[in-house]
C-alpha cells in the first residue's frame, strides 16, 4: 500500500491543508483531506476495467470551506439535525446555533466539517483528530475524536470513529461522503438501483426532525429491501419527499446490535456495472439523494454538479437522538470511548 502526502492549501490564517493518496496494488486509490477528515475522491474500475473517481468533491481544498453538500466530510459534534437546537443532558439545557430551517444541523455553521483536523500517517493508515473545546457550539465537555481511514486491497475503505470526553456530552459522526458510480460528474444519479437493510423508516415533520418511533417501510415509496432505483418513486405524492424534495431520511437498520458491523445498504449502476455496499456499526442510515446540489461549488476536473447528481448513505445514529430518550443513546461520559465503524466497499458485478 502506498501513501502519499502533500500540502494541498493553506486558510486564510496559516493553517495548512494536507492531502494523503492511498493507493493500492491494483492502482485504485482514495484521497483523503485534513478539511473535516474528508474523502476527496475514491477513483476504482468499472466492469470493464475502466477507473473512475466516483466521489464528488472539489479541485480548490478552499471550496471544501461552508459548502452546502458538506461534501466528503465528517460533521460534528452532531451528525444530522436536533430540533430547535435544543437538548437536556443530565437536567442541564444546551442551546446550539440553528442552521437549518430552525433546526440545529451538523453541528453547526462551524462544525467538524468546516475545521482543519490535525492529521498522521499511522502504517497503512491515515489518521484525522480534531479536538473540540468545552462550549464550541454550545456543546459541554472537551471532545477528542479521531477518524482513522484504511483502504484494502479489495478496494474496500474502512473508517473507524473514536471519541473521548472530560464531560458528559452527546456525540453523533458520520462520513457526508456523495457517491455516482458512474463517475462524479457525469449527470443524474436517479438510474442507480439502492437497497436498504431496512424495513422501518423514522417519519418527519416537514423540517426533517423525527416525529418519534419508526415506521414500516411496506406499501410506501420508503421501502427500498428488495431494492429499486432511486428515481422511481422520488416524485411521489408522499410526505417524505414533498418535506425534502427527493429522499433525506434515516432508515432504521435491521438486525442491529451495539458494536457489531452489519450491512446497511447497497448502491448498484446497471451502467458502469459498480457495486458499493456500505457496513456499520451504527443503527441507521441517512439516504440524501442530493436534492440541493444545484448552486455548490465548481466541481472537480471543471464540472457543475446538479440536484440529483450523486447519493449520500450516512451511517449514524437517529436526528433528534438527544431528544429522544428511545432512541439509541448519543450521549458519551468521562471514561467511555466513542467507537463505531463505517466500511465502504466498491465491486464489480
Amino acid at each position: 500500500m502506498n501513501i502519499e502526502k502533500k500540502l494541498w492549501g493553506k486558510t486564510a490564517d496559516g493553517k495548512e491543508i494536507l492531502l494523503y493518496t492511498i493507493t493500492n496494488a491494483s492502482g485504485a486509490s482514495v484521497k483523503l483531506s485534513s478539511v473535516g477528515a474528508g474523502v476527496v475522491s475514491v477513483v476504482v474500475p468499472d466492469r470493464e476495467g475502466k477507473m473512475d473517481d466516483v466521489v464528488i468533491g472539489y479541485d480548490d481544498p478552499m471550496s471544501y470551506f461552508a459548502d452546502g453538500p458538506c461534501a466528503g466530510k465528517c460533521p460534528g459534534r452532531f451528525a444530522n439535525r436536533i430540533a430547535k437546537g435544543h437538548f437536556t443532558l443530565d437536567g442541564t439545557e444546551y442551546t446550539l446555533p440553528i442552521n437549518n430551517a430552525c433546526n440545529h444541523l451538523h453541528g453547526g455553521p462551524e462544525g467538524f466539517q468546516n475545521k482543519v483536523w490535525d492529521s498522521r500517517i499511522e502504517g497503512d493508515a491515515v489518521e484525522f483528530m480534531y479536538f473540540s473545546e468545552d462550549g464550541e457550539a454550545g456543546y459541554p465537555g472537551n471532545v477528542k475524536v479521531v477518524a482513522r481511514y484504511e483502504w484494502s486491497e479489495d478496494n474496500e475503505l474502512t473508517l473507524t470513529f473514536t471519541g473521548e470526553t472530560d464531560a458528559p456530552t452527546v456525540l453523533n459522526l458520520t462520513n457526508h461522503s456523495y457517491f455516482n458510480l458512474d463517475g462524479e460528474g457525469s449527470g443524474t444519479v436517479l438510474n442507480h438501483i439502492l437497497k436498504l437493510n431496512a424495513s422501518e423508516y423514522l417519519p418527519t415533520d416537514d423540517t426533517l426532525i423525527p416525529l418519534g418511533d419508526p415506521e414500516p417501510v411496506a406499501g410506501t415509496p420508503m421501502d427500498f429491501v428488495s431494492g429499486k432505483k432511486l428515481g422511481a418513486e422520488i416524485e411521489a405524492d408522499f410526505p417524505a419527499l414533498k418535506y425534502g424534495k427527493g429522499y433525506d431520511n434515516c432508515f432504521v437498520i435491521d438486525g442491529y446490535q451495539e458494536g457489531q458491523i452489519q450491512s446497511a445498504a447497497e448502491l448498484y449502476s446497471p451502467a458502469s456495472g459498480r457495486v458499493l455496499e456500505v457496513l456499520t456499526t451504527q443503527p441507521g442510515v441517512q439516504v440524501y439523494t442530493g436534492n440541493w446540489l444545484t448552486g455548490c461549488p465548481e466541481g472537480k476536473n471543471g464540472h457543475i454538479y446538479n440536484d440529483y447528481d450523486a447519493v449520500a448513505i450516512e451511517c449514524q445514529h437517529f436526528p433528534d437522538s438527544p431528544n429522544e430518550a428511545e432512541y439509541p443513546t448519543t450521549v458519551l461520559r468521562p471514561g467511555e470511548v466513542f467507537e463505531q465503524a463505517i466500511i465502504f466497499s466498491f465491486s464489480v458485478r
